[in-house]
């Protein structure tokens, strides 16, 4: 039997019925590369997930297994499933990432092998489409907080977000554990942090167009106070990635604050911009809560949205 050349990791919370269409959408890929899936289930005591989905693993629906990250988070999940995969398929090449409110695309896995292996790329990002249940919210794609970062395929100075996502085995074995810091649990942003270092260690960047997956936006989440608290989350997040970016640099901490201030200060006019390109009040004052997001942070601020999960 050939070795499993790519696992495709899982996590997910209390989506029982949107995992099952998820893992669906992972086992229709077209590849003939053979590849393995593990869910990591984070919801300790119903254990909705893992109930749904492993029937399907045991009459061999999907391929791969079911394991429960009993400390509840989103880093605990994403770290425990690294580590069954190193654990479990020692001869794996890459590692694929897709959240349990995405759907991938037939060739998802595919594009996103082929594009590691074209520019020689460590670890290759792709497009969250967003999917809204009403058309009148389809603008919001347009949105900063829900619009992919590239339009392009290529390498890339940064990636910002594990929701789709190719890691090498290479880059596994030599980050330090645990993966994702835990201070980032319940605010996200761990996965931010994870590229970063990774960047910083000099590992390659890329992002694929074409590797698109689409996300399945709630209706809590095309309101005006979730995408505030997602935009300052985000600038919160900014502000603690760079921070451990220059650790141990000389005034390090300083030019971080320096750097939040003059982006909060120049988040007005790049808001007035925006709203005369776009016309969307929303989309202008993105930079302006991003911008108090990272000042928040240099203050203690933490905006951890996955504290409360049906506010989320």
């Amino acid at each position: 039997m050939r070795a499993v050349e790519c696992v495709v990791t899982v996590p997910t919370f209390r989506r029982p019925q949107q995992l099952l269409e998820t893992l669906h959408s992972i086992a229709a890929q077209r590849t003939a590369r053979r590849f393995a899936v593990i869910v990591m289930e984070n919801e300790a005591e119903k254990r909705e997930g893992a109930a749904a989905a492993a029937p399907r693993f045991e009459d061999g629906t999907f391929s791969g297994l079911v394991i429960i990250a009993h400390q509840r988070g989103n880093c605990h999940a994403y770290n425990a499933g690294w580590e069954t995969a190193l654990a479990e398929f020692p001869g794996f090449r890459y590692l694929a990432v897709i959240d349990d409110d995405e759907i991938a695309s037939p060739d998802w896995l595919e594009n996103l092998c082929r594009t590691a292996e074209a520019l020689d790329a460590d670890i290759v990002g792709g497009p969250q489409a967003p999917v809204f249940a009403a058309p009148e919210h389809a603008h919001l794609a347009r949105h900063p907080v829900f619009a992919p970062h590239y339009d392009t395929t290529g390498p890339v100075a940064a990636l910002y977000s594990s929701g789709n996502l190719m890691v090498s085995r290479d880059v596994l074995e030599a980050m330090p554990r645990p993966f994702l810091d835990l201070k980032f649990n319940f605010m996200g942003g761990g996965d931010s942090d994870f590229l970063s270092r990774a960047a910083q260690k000099g590992y390659r960047l890329a992002w694929c167009a074409e590797a698109v997956t689409n996300e399945i936006v709630p209706a809590r989440r095309v309101k005006a106070d979730w995408i505030r608290a997602r935009a300052l989350r985000n600038g919160v997040i900014s502000t603690l990635v760079e921070k451990k970016k220059r650790a141990g640099q000389r005034f390090g901490t300083l030019r971080v604050f320096a750097k939040s201030l003059a982006l909060l200060g120049l988040s007005p006019l790049r808001g007035l911009r925006r709203l005369a390109a776009t016309g969307s009040l929303s989309t202008a004052m993105y930079p302006v809560y991003v911008g108090l997001g990272r000042v928040l942070a240099e203050f203690g601020y933490a905006n951890e949205q996955y504290r409360e999960p049906e506010k989320n």
